[in-house]
């Protein structure tokens, strides 16, 4: 006879986080804001999408920017520069968000007014896609210099997002991107 035990932990590690991220998506519900988490590698075009978007919509509904960075304030003032509200996080060197640090961020944003806000997560394919933030919505930001190769070395990333765009396709011609989604 084995004299050890086994112990299954197949409990989500995340189950806290999940429950919070279920009640932060509630909460939102209630006051119609619409939450998108949006995620991608560095330098892919998530703070130009950022503000394309308010651009394009500043006139329509009411915005709000939560920008993730593990320790600068970069694109948290080239959104504060179009009026928009925003609020930066810094992580301290965790290279994701979850549940409980969109909470704080919403809270300091302050959301009651707002119908959009737009949460730019740390910039890369794995942490982010591992923590349900208690966005409405996940959306991710492929660009074509990063190549085809993205889905099959982040099947999470992929499996998560609701939403895929892809940026620089003015570039293209130059690259030999083949997605196979």
């Amino acid at each position: 006879m084995e004299n050890f035990r086994i112990i299954e932990i197949k409990e989500s590690i995340y189950k806290n986080n999940n429950e919070q991220a279920d009640l932060l998506r509630e909460k939102l519900k209630k006051e119609k804001t619409f939450l998108l988490n949006l995620m991608s590698s560095p330098g892919s075009g998530k703070t130009t999408t950022v503000l394309r978007t308010i651009e394009a919509l500043k006139d329509e509904i009411k915005i709000g920017i939560v920008e993730a960075d593990i320790d600068s304030d970069v694109d948290a003032k080239s959104v504060a520069k179009t009026g928009t509200k925003v609020i930066q996080l810094h992580t301290g060197g965790m290279c994701h968000l979850n549940a409980d640090m969109t909470k704080q961020g919403l809270n300091a944003l302050g959301t009651e007014e707002l119908d959009f806000v737009i949460l730019e997560n740390i910039g890369n394919l794995i942490c982010p896609a591992e923590f349900d933030t208690g966005s409405s919505k996940n959306a991710m930001i492929l660009s074509v210099p990063e190549g085809d190769d993205k889905p099959l070395k982040y099947p999470s990333m992929f499996a998560l997002v609701d939403v895929l765009l892809i940026s620089k396709i003015d570039v293209l011609e130059h690259f030999d991107l083949m997605l196979m989604l």
